[in-house]
């Protein structure tokens, strides 16, 4: 996706690519699903799938997968980042569309599905989380697994969670050719259990003037007892509740929590 100017580029469009600069440093989730692939086969569905990066990974690799974002500008990043792989026709499926409801092909036959990467988060409430769980539950096929992927801040990130802006990162942007600062804020309001991020993007290159972009973001924090309830409540059998992506031994201090969950038959 190399050589696309920012000249003229809608917000929604800048912030959609300057998300994937954020995530110029790996998470180091993808290998999780490639081994779910391996155990459970697809076809494959993943709810929030942003601008493709798991499911054009996976795909890219034989599965078959299915995409769901309510966000336009990610699913274009996910069409033009399938297109950069030559992904073949019918690989990769992306659906506009609202986790909580997901209307997609083949429902019911999915063999994996999954919320990755804190995407459950950014949905407002516990009621909307939990109908997320159930429509990934229904999507599934008897036997299928699901998977959810959440941040656990403890007391010390929450403390410090009181808006102060701090500098996160200088790096290049290849794709656009311009060296992004990113300064961020979170403030923890412990009355509705939610953290509030604002970041700042300031792009330069030379001879342009300094672009700047805010994103705005409300995250409902989810513990590991609501992630079960919530897989309980979608009628899921849960096998494990590991603390990252190694399925480790979820401990007091563990900073994920992954959610792997069975739907009978």
């Amino acid at each position: 996706m190399a050589g696309v100017p920012t000249t003229g580029e809608s917000d929604a469009a800048a912030l959609a690519r300057l998300y994937d600069v954020d995530l110029a440093d790996d998470p180091g989730d993808l290998d999780l699903y490639r081994a779910l692939v391996a155990r459970c086969g697809d076809p494959v569905l993943e709810l929030g799938v942003g601008s493709g990066r798991l499911a054009v990974a996976l795909a890219a690799e034989g599965a078959t997968v299915v995409g769901v974002d309510r966000d336009a500008a990610m699913l274009e990043r996910a069409r033009r980042r399938a297109a950069v792989v030559g992904l073949p026709p019918g690989r990769l499926t992306l659906v506009e569309g609202d986790l909580r409801t997901a209307d997609v092909p083949s429902s019911g036959s999915f063999r994996l599905g999954f919320i990755a990467l804190n995407s459950l988060m950014l949905l407002p409430s516990r009621l909307d989380q939990a109908a997320a769980l159930r429509s990934l539950a229904d999507c599934l096929a008897p036997g299928g697994l699901a998977v959810v992927d959440v941040w656990l801040p403890d007391a010390e990130d929450l403390v410090r969670f009181d808006g102060r802006l701090v500098l996160e990162y200088v790096r290049q942007d290849p794709e656009a050719g311009t060296l992004v600062a990113k300064s961020a804020s979170a403030r923890h309001d412990a009355a509705t259990g939610t953290v509030e991020l604002t970041a700042i993007y300031d792009e330069s290159r030379d001879g342009v003037p300094v672009a700047r972009r805010v994103r705005r973001d409300r995250l409902r924090l989810v513990s590991t007892d609501d992630l079960v309830a919530f897989a309980d409540g979608a009628g899921l059998e849960v096998e494990v509740v590991a603390g990252g992506y190694d399925l480790e031994r979820l401990e007091s201090g563990s900073e994920r929590a992954v959610l792997i969950g069975r739907r009978p038959g």
